[in-house]
């Protein structure tokens, strides 16, 4: 049996599967876990495994650093050890891996039918690869070739400096200041709560009109997620305003992570918000932004950049990691 999981902020899911002689793998069983709702990973544990239960390996994604195979969760209260988890399952094979390293374990299992390439002008070609997800949270990683394979590299590149790149932009990054004077990172901004962190600087820059279904919208809604839709949809201007800039620094900062790991095996785009906003993605502001970078665009311009259309990719990476 293999245990494999992807293990976030809002939600756990889980999966147990079986491996028959040819290496084909079934599902027995997966579920998925409000995480707020659990004191610590071991209750999830013991509710999900079945007993009696033989695992041969265990793969967890995690949202949070990984360091010397423990990992403090970045949004919640759980300690993960590798070492007590083994003890736990009864096995030698237990790995804990970065979100974000699982994620890009995983674009490389996906079928071509769940990735949009969003680059008409992608040219096929082998190396590096970069991974970049905007979701609650801005997460980043890498995918080194060594000629034969690829290796994935965590990375904690979504709380780098953003780096702004415009007038508009310098004094997107003079708001922020204000409101977080010690730092202000990429995932203030291309994250879930990046809509709204916009969407009032745009409203304090009277670029367009407050949304009124915005400026009433009921407790129990998502205030984020209102901006986002309304956005793609074009029914109002500011939040049209607002996708657009979260598009055109989305574009950037993948272009920056793709310079940086010399990405020219292409950048995968995971997380839950680039499936909300395909069209937007699609229209050419992303890729107008993402090659904008001087005398490297000719290299960027024929860059494949695909978009993960699969929601369980860090699962599949986890489950595919002992492979």
């Amino acid at each position: 049996m293999i245990l494999a999981g992807d293990i976030g902020g809002t939600k756990t899911v889980l999966s147990l599967l079986s491996k028959d002689a040819d290496g084909v793998l079934s599902c027995l069983k997966e579920q998925s876990y409000a995480s707020q709702q659990f004191a610590e990973f071991d209750d999830i544990l013991t509710d999900f495994i079945p007993s009696p239960t033989t695992i041969k390996s265990a793969c967890l994604g995690i949202a949070g650093p990984v360091v010397d195979q423990r990992c403090q969760t970045t949004n919640l209260p759980w300690l993960l050890d590798a070492e007590l988890l083994k003890l736990k399952l009864g096995i030698t094979q237990v790995k804990l891996l970065n979100d974000l390293e699982a994620m890009a374990l995983g674009m490389l299992h996906l079928p071509e039918h769940e990735l949009l390439e969003l680059n008409p002008n992608a040219e096929t070609q082998t190396g590096n690869c970069a991974v970049i997800a905007a979701g609650t949270g801005l997460g980043e990683a890498l995918l080194y070739w060594d000629g034969q394979q690829h290796h994935a590299i965590a990375t904690e590149g979504g709380h780098t400096d953003f780096a702004a790149q415009n007038s508009l932009q310098i004094q997107l990054l003079d708001f922020l200041s204000k409101q977080h004077p010690e730092h202000v990172s990429y995932e203030r901004i291309l994250s879930g709560i990046g809509f709204s962190h916009l969407y009032d600087f745009l409203c304090e820059l009277k670029i367009a009109p407050p949304c009124s279904e915005v400026d009433n919208i009921s407790k129990d809604m998502d205030r984020n997620a209102l901006i986002s839709e309304l956005g793609i949809t074009n029914k109002d201007p500011c939040c049209t305003a607002v996708l657009k800039l979260f598009i055109e620094i989305y574009g950037a900062e993948a272009g920056n992570l793709a310079l940086k790991s010399l990405a020219t095996g292409g950048v995968f785009i995971g997380g839950g918000i680039a499936p909300k906003i395909l069209p937007a993605l699609q229209n050419g502001d992303f890729m107008q932004a993402f090659k904008a970078k001087g005398r490297f665009e000719a290299m960027l311009n024929k860059m494949s950049v695909k978009c993960s259309l699969n929601p369980r990719t860090p699962l599949i990476g986890a489950i595919h990691y002992f492979n």
